[in-house]
């Protein structure tokens, strides 16, 4: 899959909504917008995105999420097949107050292991020439030997994407089968060993805009009672299946882990179960 039309900088609003409700905006969504090149091509629509989330031994980014630290960020590196010849991409996305900001660098699969190990690649193994793609991969090193991060967790989703049909300034996604696992190493197979599903049946819906929250986004919030809330599938995924799955490199001193912490995490589970039984009833 080739770099896509990503956002660089825009708000994002996100919505756990059932099955029916996610239909019924895609028919909403039509009038407005048009399908993911990728996802059109496609019988179901979506296409499969696969996230190798990085983190320190006492996964203080996972923690940052949990605890709704301002300027937060995640790193990431994101694939969207289990073919060698493949880029990889190296993501920083960081939370400024109510904007999402987007980093991203895409380099060949031979070079991933060196820029793990805090080398640039060479100009040859980049998969772009954009400056911007370099000045995102210098920032992802720093960022990571900062945090001694590694691989913890693969993520694995199948995303339906809406995009502007003129310009990059809305983009409306659907994400479904959300699945996670803990993953130590950078391997980029589509394989996921005893994966956990983070969402149930519930789809995550995300309302991305560069300008001003168009017209019809109120409009179809308000016809569907769209209730605006968080969904991390990092976060909520190792929530979900347990931190201790998670510190690999840390086994004979796990992260001891506050009770006003505990008590967010918890809260979170707990929102995300009433909204799968209430799915379900």
């Amino acid at each position: 899959m080739a770099d896509d039309r990503m956002q660089l900088q825009r708000w994002e609003l996100k919505y756990v909504i059932p099955e029916d409700v996610a239909l019924a905006v895609r028919e909403f969504v039509r009038s407005y917008l048009e399908l993911d090149e990728y996802g059109a091509k496609r019988p179901d629509l979506s296409y499969t995105i696969h996230n190798l989330y990085l983190d320190s031994d006492d996964l203080a980014i996972y923690w940052g999420t949990i605890n709704g630290d301002k300027n937060r960020y995640k790193l990431r590196l994101r694939f969207y097949e289990d073919n060698p010849h493949a880029p990889v991409f190296f993501e920083i996305k960081r939370r400024m107050n109510e904007a999402i900001m987007k980093q991203r660098g895409g380099v060949k699969r031979p070079a991933v292991e060196a820029v793990l190990a805090g080398h640039l690649p060479a100009p040859s193994e980049l998969v772009s020439g954009d400056p911007r793609q370099l000045v995102a991969l210098q920032r992802f090193v720093e960022l990571s030997m900062r945090h001694a991060a590694h691989p913890v967790a693969h993520v694995r989703y199948d995303r339906e994407a809406w995009i502007s049909v003129h310009d990059n300034s809305v983009r409306v996604t659907m994400d479904r089968n959300v699945l996670i696992s803990p993953e130590f190493v950078a391997r980029f197979s589509d394989r996921l060993d005893d994966p956990t599903c983070v969402f149930g049946r519930l789809v995550i819906l995300e309302l991305k805009f560069t300008g001003r929250f168009p017209d019809w986004f109120k409009e179809m919030v308000r016809i569907f009672n769209l209730r605006q809330g968080s969904a991390s599938k990092y976060a909520d995924g190792i929530a979900r299946k347990g931190e201790h799955f998670f510190y690999e490199r840390s086994q004979s001193r796990f992260h001891r882990v506050d009770l006003a912490s505990a008590s967010r995490r918890d809260a979170r589970l707990a929102r995300l179960d009433h909204l799968n039984f209430a799915t379900v009833s």
